[in-house]
């Protein structure tokens, strides 16, 4: 079998990717020597633009960036005015806290016109928990008059059964990526396979490495087909030994893996009824606040004009 079809088979099939790619992993798919591996990475390095360039340039390519709607404007606004792709974009919360409903959600408002927020494409679901509604997306299809059939059509389904499956749907989405035009792409949750498989303080080690290989993974995605990622995470209690034994503090899952993988992050908590908020707590270009939404049968939407906005984050 020869070099480049070996590299397909791999995902691997335009510079871009190869450029995105370790020249480790490429020795190893390609089965070929390490050094002849970097030579391919350098050359796809050089005819992709992979070199120094200026921040001036840097600044006009992120202005044209594509940003995807929530469908809540409140939401948006704490964003920046979307969804950023190129992206991952983390969304963790206790359960009941509207992770999933923001998922079922993207999976619609991608498929708008660019005029309404949207891109116009297609959704890849990668589903880890079985939380996935079809009927969830018909309810919100006809919110923002779209058909409800053809919205299904447009979301690209597939179950994950374990942590080996989940990142090999990753790199099956590749090929998926490339037959049709997907605009974002949902992974909910992230964590679960890595944390209910690999249990206990001697397996943690590897979890970790194999976690941060996942998440290198959708980066790659990101990056490589210009689209955004949404990932959901669940959250841990821990006691806080500065407090009576009965305070526990809540942290997102996946340490600092996660943490220095996800581009942005957001934790949404529940409050009364069926209003939530969101707190933007890890941003590289926007400011740490607070946005507050509610879950009816539409989906996520704005409060009434009187609890609309973001505000600055309160104490807890």
């Amino acid at each position: 079998m020869e070099v480049a079809e070996r590299l397909e088979r791999a995902g691997l099939r335009s510079l871009k990717a190869l450029a995105a790619t370790p020249p480790a992993f490429i020795a190893e798919v390609a089965e070929i020597p390490l050094d002849r591996a970097y030579e391919i990475c350098r050359k796809a390095w050089l005819n992709v633009g992979s070199t120094f360039t200026t921040a001036l340039e840097v600044l006009e390519r992120r202005r044209s960036a594509s940003l995807l709607t929530t469908g809540c404007r409140a939401l948006d606004e704490l964003l920046g005015g979307g969804v950023e792709a190129k992206a991952i974009t983390e969304v963790c919360g206790e359960y009941g806290s509207g992770k999933t409903q923001l998922c079922h959600q993207l999976c619609v408002t991608v498929q708008l016109p660019r005029s309404k927020g949207g891109l116009s494409a297609s959704a890849l679901y990668i589903d880890t928990e079985g939380t996935f509604r079809p009927e969830r997306l018909v309810d919100i299809a006809e919110r923002f008059n779209l058909p409800p059939q053809q919205v299904l059509e447009k979301v690209i389904y597939a179950r994950a059964y374990s942590s080996d499956h989940q990142a090999f749907l990753v790199d099956e989405a590749w090929r998926v990526m490339e037959e049709r035009k997907v605009g974002v792409v949902v992974v909910d949750s992230l964590v679960g396979h890595f944390r209910g498989e690999l249990c206990g303080r001697e397996l943690l080690a590897e979890r970790q490495q194999r976690l941060n290989r996942h998440v290198h993974q959708l980066l790659k995605v990101a990056e490589v087909f210009n689209v955004a990622v949404v990932v959901t995470n669940q959250v841990l209690s821990a006691p806080d030994p500065s407090f009576p034994s009965s305070f526990m503090l809540q942290r997102p899952a996946g340490g600092h893996v996660v943490a220095h993988g996800c581009t942005h992050r957001l934790w949404l908590r529940r409050l009364r009824g069926c209003r939530r908020v969101a707190r933007l707590f890890d941003s590289p270009s926007r400011p740490e606040a607070e946005a507050f939404f509610k879950i009816c049968s539409g989906g996520i939407k704005d409060l009434e004009p009187s609890g609309h906005g973001i505000a600055e984050p309160q104490a807890d």
